[in-house]
């Protein structure tokens, strides 16, 4: 998979040594980066990581970051956001903020102030990312050159495109993540039904994230009869990550039902992944990146995802053809806002 960015090329000089703070907003953690533009590339001066729910908004937070030390005081600001960004505004997801950049630039007196999607922010993230950043999940022989698509399911689950324009790839934003879920088994129709208690709605990515992770285990435990041993009940009380819990069980084989909710789950993000690439035509390449796509990689190498990503009533040889890259640098968002904050629009 070979990507070519769209970075345009600014009057000599004018953008080398400005310094750009680029943010990666999570639903927990929110990450500040102090990144130094030489020539077309960036260096990290200073990152530092908040709660999210620290203090009462961004801009306290904000506050106390540059507070911190005047010395580095950046020019741009550029932040990701889990969110639909519309007019440089945007009303977080899975935080009570609003954030708008016109506000944000006269308050902090800033030179320009930019708001993208956090998938957005990934997918520009990959041209600032090592050849060690990522690894193959599964490399074609085919080097079409064309679109790309990004899937990272984390505590929610965010999809972007990347467009190829003939010479250049140039990310794009999507909401992908909130799309229906779409059941095709009988299974999936339980499931479906189940969660259907909690929202009238059921999209991807209350199956294809950390929380559906556990959702897809407490339909088994609660609603199929799968019984719960005893230490597993105990881990679910001392961890307040469960996801992680039954990631962890079912990669080392100590319960049958986290096994089988992991089963279930990369075979929904398999197929989710496969809608994304075939909606995009992605035929250059698939990235999957979030915190979960890493952690549970030698899931993922398993026949299961290759074989639920290519299963179509029509465009199996086109989804054949598709190399897919785990993103493994957990700051590649972070490392995209910054480069939006250097080179975008």
């Amino acid at each position: 998979m070979s990507y070519r960015f769209y970075l345009p090329r600014k009057e000599e000089g004018s953008q080398k040594g400005k310094k750009i703070l680029a943010v990666d907003i999570g639903g927990t953690k929110t990450i500040f980066g102090v990144f130094e533009v030489n020539d077309n590339a960036l260096s990290l001066l200073r990152e530092e990581t908040f709660g999210s729910r620290s203090m009462g908004t961004f801009e306290e937070i904000l506050q106390k970051f540059l507070a911190g030390k005047k010395d580095d005081r950046p020019d741009v600001l550029s932040i990701g956001v889990a969110g639909p960004v519309l007019g440089n505004k945007v009303t977080l997801t899975n935080l009570a903020w609003e954030l708008d950049a016109t506000a944000l630039k006269t308050e902090f007196d800033m030179d320009k102030v930019s708001i993208i999607n956090d998938l957005e922010a990934t997918a520009y993230g990959l041209v600032g990312l090592s050849p060690e950043d990522t690894i193959p999940l599964f490399e074609s022989t085919d080097t079409t050159s064309g679109n790309m698509a990004v899937l990272a399911p984390g505590t929610g689950l965010g999809e972007a495109g990347i467009f190829w324009d003939g010479s250049f790839h140039r990310p794009f934003a999507t909401e992908g993540g909130h799309s229906e879920f779409a059941p095709r088994t009988e299974l999936d129709v339980e499931l479906l039904k189940y969660l259907q208690q909690e929202d009238e709605i059921i999209s991807w990515e209350h199956v294809v994230s950390g929380p559906g992770i556990y959702r897809i285990y407490k339909f088994l435990r609660d609603a199929k009869g799968h019984k719960e041993p005893t230490w597993l009940k105990e881990n679910f009380k001392n961890n307040d990550n469960p996801a992680a819990v039954i990631s962890h069980a079912a990669m080392r084989e100590l319960d049958a039902t986290c096994s089988l909710a992991m089963d279930l789950f990369v075979s929904y993000m398999a197929r989710e992944s496969a809608s994304l690439v075939l909606k995009h035509k992605a035929v250059g390449g698939l990235w999957l990146g979030g915190g979960i796509p890493p952690r549970i990689f030698p899931l993922l190498k398993k026949d299961l995802f290759r074989e639920q990503f290519i299963q179509n009533a029509h465009m199996k040889q086109l989804l054949e053809k598709v190399s897919i890259r785990v993103i493994l640098n957990s700051q590649a968002a972070l490392i995209g806002a910054g480069y939006y904050g250097a080179f975008g629009a």
